[in-house]
């Protein structure tokens, strides 16, 4: 049942990683998994047998959800755009009371606040920069540098919260190469991208599991910021009409499932 739930957890920041707009580690955050799973990748040689077994259905989830969800996502972020993006906020949302609960297990602290505002403040100018972001990848085919620097980008917004990688590659003009390349299996494509997947990810691992081991409250806060400003990107406005009555409705519906699964997390 564990490994189960695991994997479906790791599918989710799986389609995470590839949808625009969504966060891959807020998702994480949401599934009350990013602490630990943090730690297992940054100390993954500190009793290692362990960590493997923590960490393979997750990863295996993850590349289930990349490569099964790569041309799914492309249809319905496409078809039901509205439909998905509130169902996205509905599951942020109704994870909040848990994850302030948590940020605060060790007690609160007025300066915690400092790196809340400073995460979502960076988040929500991230945003408003999007439209003055310009395209400084125009190659077609892209260089073995360009495919491990996208490998990078997808590690960067998968382990921090907040951060879409989805949507840098599309600052940058590589997420359509990048899709393609997963849903085809593009292996000369794709182990590149794995190998600047695999340093980013490690690497911001251990950093951001040395800051949970000696700055908690500022970590938390601070990934709190990053996963409320994430809302931000996501949202895709309101208007009177049928479909997003429809969209609110799947909104609550996604509250309610993420704020009862949240209440008996362990």
């Amino acid at each position: 049942m564990r490994f189960l739930s695991d994997f479906l957890k790791g599918l989710a920041i799986g389609v995470g990683a590839i949808a625009p707009g969504v966060s891959g580690g807020a998702l994480a955050v949401i599934f009350g998994i990013y602490e630990n799973l943090t730690y297992a990748i940054g100390n993954i040689f500190k009793d290692f047998k362990k960590k493997i077994f923590y960490l393979f259905p997750i990863g295996l989830g993850g590349i289930a959800g990349i490569l099964i969800f790569s041309n799914m996502l492309e249809y319905l972020f496409k078809n039901y755009n509205i439909e998905i993006r509130y169902l996205f906020i509905g599951l942020m949302i109704g994870t909040f009371p848990s994850l302030l609960k948590l940020a605060n297990k060790n007690g609160f602290k007025k300066n915690y606040t400092i790196s809340f505002f400073i995460a979502l403040s960076s988040t929500i100018l991230f945003t408003l920069l999007e439209d003055t972001m310009i395209n400084i990848v125009s190659k077609e085919v892209p260089g073995v540098l360009d495919l491990i620097i996208y490998g990078v980008i997808v590690g960067f917004g998968t382990i921090v919260p907040g951060v879409s990688s989805s949507v840098i590659l599309m600052y940058i003009g590589a997420y359509n190469t990048l899709l393609k390349a997963i849903a085809s299996v593009n292996i000369p494509l794709l182990i590149p991208v794995g190998i600047g997947f695999v340093l980013s990810f490690l690497v911001l691992a251990k950093v951001i599991s040395f800051l949970f081991q000696y700055a908690y409250g500022y970590t938390y806060y601070a990934v709190l910021g990053f996963v409320i400003g994430s809302i931000v990107p996501i949202f895709p406005g309101v208007q009177f009409h049928f479909r997003y009555f429809i969209s609110f409705i799947i909104m609550v519906i996604g509250f309610f499932i993420s704020f009862l699964l949240s209440k008996y997390e362990k």
